[in-house]
């Protein structure tokens, strides 16, 4: 049996869909009888050890860490050598067109995960007409494949409001074995020049716009000493002031995860997440999460686990901020690890995404399939 997923997103520099499909590849190497390849323009080589393969492609202004297959049908020719028994697509680009025009070839099914909520980008950028058109587009595109998936309740409602009435809820996941507690280190304020006795607060991604970055630091400001912030990423340029500390882009999921388990709080601001895998990430080590009321985050934080603010508002924020110091850090702490790993360990998450694949596949695929889950069960 052989899985490809072909994206544009897979890419060096990481990311949330880089991190689904490395953890996907790592999963499914443990499985007999299980083929993955990962197709990507995004990425420098191709590496047949990892079974990871790069596209011809070109880069788009303003688009820094993705790129563009230079043809649809040099990644279609590729998909169709590969013969794989499923293809999956992680974005609604060129290398899905790629997987449709195999699909034809090779009479296999595809399947789409929609990862990122394109015209709420648009609209932010270009405005409601561009948006809508867009919004035609992704029908046209997803109508044509044979299953559509999002990672949050609230894609799933936006794609039906769209005209896609049929997609299906399919979370992501975090290694609970590498996102503990265990990787918390009590010296990473003295090597950041960080006050002891400092609230510390964290937020890590990419810096753009649309995570609303300008409200946390202004919320940030409001609350004064002795909070503090750690802004783990790279993009737009934020402003420095004496509360925020900033570290480059953290490749290493270990050391993300030292991070994470050496703060006080996990605070994301941003409004339209499809789904917030870094939320996970964080309350698999043991960290509460000061969220908004809105996006995918939302389904992910509760009461027991953290603290839902209103989105766009820096007074709201710091008043979430300044509330869940109130709690005990620890049990809220040891709820959202209780949570993030009886949910959403990838142990859990990615039997329940091939048994999606085997629904589409045909019987004997489906048959196969189904024994291999079976026997990775025992």
């Amino acid at each position: 049996m052989h899985f490809v997923d072909i994206t544009m997103f897979y890419a060096a520099q990481g990311g949330g869909v880089s991190t689904y499909l490395n953890a996907k590849m790592r999963w499914l190497t443990r499985q007999s009888g299980i083929q993955h390849t990962i197709i990507s323009p995004s990425v420098p080589s191709s590496n047949s050890a990892l079974s990871v393969l790069s596209l011809p492609s070109f880069s788009l202004p303003g688009v820094p860490r993705y790129r563009f297959p230079q043809s649809v049908g040099a990644a279609a020719h590729l998909l169709r050598t590969l013969q794989p028994d499923l293809i999956e697509i992680g974005d609604a680009g060129p290398c899905a067109w790629a997987a449709l025009k195999a699909k034809r070839a090779l009479r296999v099914p595809v399947v789409a995960t929609y990862h990122s909520d394109l015209p709420q980008l648009i609209e932010s950028r270009f405005g409601s007409a561009v948006s809508q058109l867009a919004r035609k587009y992704l029908v046209q595109l997803y109508r044509r494949c044979d299953m559509l998936l999002a990672p949050s309740n609230m894609m799933v409602q936006q794609l039906a409001m769209m005209g896609l009435p049929d997609a299906i809820h399919q979370p992501l996941g975090i290694d609970s074995t590498v996102f503990c507690p265990q990787h918390y280190d009590s010296t990473l304020r003295e090597q950041l020049g960080i006050p002891r006795d400092s609230r510390l607060l964290i937020y890590a991604g990419r810096f753009t716009r649309e995570k609303k970055l300008d409200v946390l630091i202004d919320a940030v400001s409001r609350l004064g000493p002795p909070y503090h912030l750690l802004l783990v990423g790279d993009g737009a340029v934020l402003p420095r002031t004496s509360q925020t500390t900033f570290i480059e882009f953290v490749r290493s999921a270990r050391s993300l995860a030292r991070l994470l388990a050496s703060c006080d709080v996990l605070v994301h601001p941003g409004d339209c997440e499809t789904f917030g895998l870094i939320v996970l990430e964080a309350m698999a080590c043991g960290l509460p999460v000061v969220g908004t009321s809105a996006g995918g985050v939302a389904e992910l934080v509760d009461d027991s686990t953290g603290i839902l603010v209103t989105p766009n508002c820096a007074a709201s924020l710091s008043e979430g901020i300044e509330a869940i110091f109130q709690n005990d850090l620890a049990v809220m702490g040891a709820n959202a690890r209780n949570k993030a790993c009886s949910r959403y360990d990838w142990d859990r998450i990615m039997p329940q995404l091939l048994h999606r694949y085997a629904s589409v596949l045909a019987t004997p695929q489906r048959a196969e399939l189904e024994t291999e889950l079976a026997f990775a069960a025992r």
